[in-house]
């Protein structure tokens, strides 16, 4: 009998925006339930979403920001993989990922490439998975040197550490625990032979993402008959988005995706950056 996954999400604070209930709304839509993890208050959480605390996950203590930006970033990968170490029967799902049709892993690896690398905006892991151990190694110590770095990234840490001034990687360096750290240690195990078609997952790019916000744009031809979801690009398309008052063109697909789910973007536009 076929695995009934739930999807697994992190919003950490703050209110959701229409861009973040669109893409819960459509998992709902689709027959999945969704767990929501959160740390502090949340409002406009859609209703059938189970909320749960997110230190079940990961406590206040372990929360970690990238240093520069002040994102929350390599925490939330940190939190993907300890939350499918840890959950039985999860999906993660990042809140700008749009279910185009029901996820069905066939033997509990989902994921898919992006742009040369195996994206993790959708994820599934087995809990006994080689890879899942070692990202969960890695993310565990923050000092530890990521083998997947150049050797021009490599060599300062190690001068640091060498020092005893060892450096937190993830405040540090942008992204070292997100795509990169998971293609190596796919490659490392052999469980690269698992990862599906760019078009799975992220059929329309990183560099096509304003096409999506663009309207009358006929994104057809990057659909196949296995994609099943869609990336939005939470970040840049919310840049995109302030622009025209926090919502979308509704004859963009954006604008059709919230109006085929009963999204009103006027109800919960895209917030001003703070500060």
């Amino acid at each position: 009998m076929a695995t009934d996954y739930q999807i697994g999400m992190l919003w950490v604070e703050g209110p959701l925006s229409f861009l973040e209930l669109l893409c819960i709304q459509s998992y709902l839509d689709m027959g999945h339930s969704v767990r929501l993890y959160t740390y502090d208050n949340v409002t406009n959480i859609p209703d059938g979403v189970e909320r749960r605390d997110a230190r079940e996950i990961l406590p206040d203590s372990e929360f970690i920001t990238h240093d520069r930006t002040q994102s929350p970033a390599p925490h939330s990968d940190k939190f993907r993989y300890r939350m499918l170490a840890q959950e039985p029967d999860l999906i993660w799902a990042d809140t700008d990922a749009y279910c185009l049709k029901p996820y069905a892993p066939l033997n509990g690896h989902y994921y898919g490439y992006l742009e040369g690398e195996v994206a993790i905006g959708v994820l599934g892991l087995p809990q006994d998975s080689e890879t899942l151990g070692k990202l969960i190694e890695f993310t565990n110590d923050p000092y530890l040197i990521p083998p997947w770095l150049p050797p021009r990234h490599r060599r300062p840490l190690e001068e640091a550490r060498d020092a005893g001034a060892p450096t937190n990687v993830p405040e540090t360096l942008w992204g070292v625990w997100g795509p990169k750290a998971f293609t190596w240690a796919l490659q490392q195990t052999g469980e690269i032979k698992h990862a599906l078609p760019k078009h799975v997952f992220y059929p329309i790019n990183f560099s096509r993402r304003r096409a999506m916000a663009r309207p009358n744009t006929n994104l057809d031809r990057f659909f196949h008959e296995d994609t099943v979801s869609i990336h939005l690009y939470g970040r840049r398309m919310r840049a995109i988005m302030r622009k025209h008052g926090g919502v979308p063109h509704p004859d963009s697909l954006v604008g059709k995706l919230v109006a085929k789910h009963g999204i009103i973007p006027q109800d919960a536009p895209i917030p001003d950056p703070v500060g």
